[in-house]
């Protein structure tokens, strides 16, 4: 999960508990306390009081071995964990005695505390939040406990019998290539297209539009009319109300975060990879290929796609579109920083926005808010490059996940899963998601209570109602360590970026050290029998022409541009 503060709605909708001092265990009426939270905090939500009330006494009951333990776990800094962290937290010690210390602290200190607890044994904390990014990485080096084992083993009498794991709409994401389920879902969010809505309606503007390209203003379907509505607001349009605007926003400091950017789905947006939902098999978005769940290369000789010609027109296009149509300090910018840019009203769309920001666009006095509390802008799916095609990946969406580590006691790890479960059981959950509009659970997001704030979303509850959800997802199980083939990204495309490397070159230089790595894995073999194998490099020529990912560079990589009215892309979503 990105390293990110965000606002939530807690403030806008509901209170939040007090987050007070702890009460002495001995005067604890656990059953009164479960009443009190189910009235007073856990409203609403998809359950009622009285199957709120049996879902928080099961609680009760199985934590009774427990009682009296104090737990440690972890999680990055935002809204969702602290509304866990300070609000959760306290409900659950209070319901089953059993106190939880949630520390929250930035993103790679999460990774650096899981890779210590992994390689020292020693058990640092009793359950990890960490994104499903890592599920090839969990699955593959045997530190992780196999929930799916673990539900029916030793974590049988401490899993609830209202989990409902088929009502978590990530669950595919934390599933092992074994089919094992790693890690149970707890916050997610997509990256998907935003737009200003009122400038795409304005009739004067939507005329000059198709005048000057030859088709309708409105969402872009392909990066074709993404690029021709970005020239045409930064060129053409120029000043709305007196305002320099500009047609895109990105973001291209030589910063960690700069690597989300890509390995973040951008180059199966584009193309690159092959069909596949979750993730493209053979090939994936990171252009890596497996064979038999064993990954055998990510450069095109030997069959993978991060060098291929849909990446490096990839990169190309973020190079492109970031200095012609994006403000000057984009640039210098990292994701943090660039994420509230489109808020302060200058910025036409954005292809690649993260739904974690939609607290930020909504508040009271924004540029991009109507008087009533409505946007002014809204969120709708991501445009395609030309190497895509239909039944492939279309974007990311980060998955927060419990872990749970062979390292840690059974006793702590049975409390732990307790809590974890806590969390996201249906009692508490669309108060949560509420609160940090990180949704998990499909009976939320179909509730009334998210169609009653539906309007002050921009598209968000839409979204995640339409069957196109399922196209945006996390990286997958063929990246084999995800720590270490992560940092590879951003200094490669940074180089290109400042233009110390052509984008070729910087493609060629990822895929190489890639490859490196997943030959270390190999040699070390410490992955078991879906751990690296690589293919011996052959011609490129023989992998091009080849069915699907890598794909030989098209004549055409700007075919025409065609774009959908938003009004019918929310009908389509909604079957009618």
């Amino acid at each position: 999960m990105r390293t990110v503060l965000y606002l939530g709605l807690a403030g806008l909708l509901l209170g939040c508990g007090d987050s007070g001092t702890q009460p002495d265990q001995s005067d604890m009426d656990y059953a009164a306390n479960a009443q009190r939270w189910i009235v007073q905090e856990f409203q609403p939500s998809t359950l009622s009081q009285a199957e709120q009330t049996a879902e928080m006494d099961w609680f009760t009951a199985a934590s009774e071995p427990y009682r009296g333990m104090s737990i440690n776990v972890v999680s990055e800094t935002l809204t969702t964990h602290e509304y866990e962290s300070e609000t959760l937290a306290r409900a659950f010690y209070e319901v089953t005695g059993i106190q939880v210390n949630h520390d929250l602290i930035q993103e790679g200190d999460v990774i650096e505390k899981l890779q210590t607890q992994m390689q020292s044994g020693e058990n640092v904390y009793d359950a990890y939040v960490n994104d499903s990014d890592l599920i090839g990485t969990h699955s593959r080096y045997g530190y992780v406990i196999a929930l799916s084992d673990f539900m029916n083993g030793e974590g049988k009498d401490v899993t609830s019998p209202t989990l409902d794991l088929d009502d978590f709409i990530g669950i595919s994401f934390t599933t092992g290539p074994d089919g094992k389920i790693y890690q149970l879902p707890d916050q997610q969010f997509a990256n998907l297209y935003w737009f200003r809505h009122d400038w795409f309606s304005d009739p004067k503007i939507q005329v000059q539009f198709e005048e000057r390209y030859g088709y309708a203003l409105g969402v872009p379907v392909n990066w074709s009319a993404y690029e021709d509505i970005a020239e045409f607001f930064t060129d053409h349009v120029q000043q709305i109300d007196g305002q320099q605007i500009y047609g895109h926003m990105d973001y291209g400091k030589k910063d960690p975060s700069l690597g989300w950017r890509f390995t973040d789905a951008w180059l199966s947006m584009a193309g690159a990879g092959d069909a596949g939902i979750p993730n493209g098999l053979p090939v994936d978005e990171w252009g890596i290929r497996v064979e038999n769940c064993r990954p055998v290369g990510s450069s095109v000789s030997r069959g993978g796609a991060a060098n291929a010609p849909a990446a490096v027109y990839a990169l190309q296009k973020y190079i492109d579109w970031l200095k012609q149509y994006a403000p000057p300090q984009a640039g210098g910018m990292t994701f943090s920083e660039a994420g509230p840019v489109p808020a302060q009203g200058q910025i036409a769309q954005q292809i690649f926005w993260y739904t974690t920001f939609t607290a930020d666009m909504i508040e009271e006095g924004l540029a991009v808010v109507n008087a009533d509390g409505t946007p002014k802008w809204r969120m709708a799916p991501s445009p395609h490059g030309p190497y895509w095609s239909e039944g492939m990946k279309l974007g990311y969406q980060d998955t927060g996940a419990w872990t749970l580590l062979k390292s840690t006691p059974l006793a702590r790890r049975q409390a732990a899963w307790l809590y974890a479960q806590f969390v996201t059981a249906k009692t508490v959950s669309l108060k949560k998601t509420l609160v940090g509009l990180t949704p998990i659970r499909d009976s939320d997001i179909r509730s009334q209570a998210m169609t009653d704030i539906a309007p002050r979303l921009g598209g968000l509850v839409e979204f995640y109602r339409s069957p196109a959800r399922t196209a945006w997802t996390p990286t997958g199980t063929n990246v084999p360590d995800y720590p270490k083939l992560a940092q590879l990204w951003w200094a490669n495309v940074a180089n290109a970026v400042s233009g110390e490397t052509t984008a070729q070159e910087a493609m060629d230089s990822l895929a190489e050290q890639q490859d490196k790595v997943l030959g270390r894995l190999e040699r070390h073999a410490v992955q078991g029998e879906c751990g690296p194998q690589l293919n011996e490099p052959r011609d490129p020529e023989y992998w091009l022409a080849q069915p699907g990912a890598p794909k030989a560079k098209l004549v055409e990589e700007k075919p025409q541009g065609a774009t959908v009215a938003y009004d019918q892309l929310i009908k389509s979503w909604q079957g009618e």
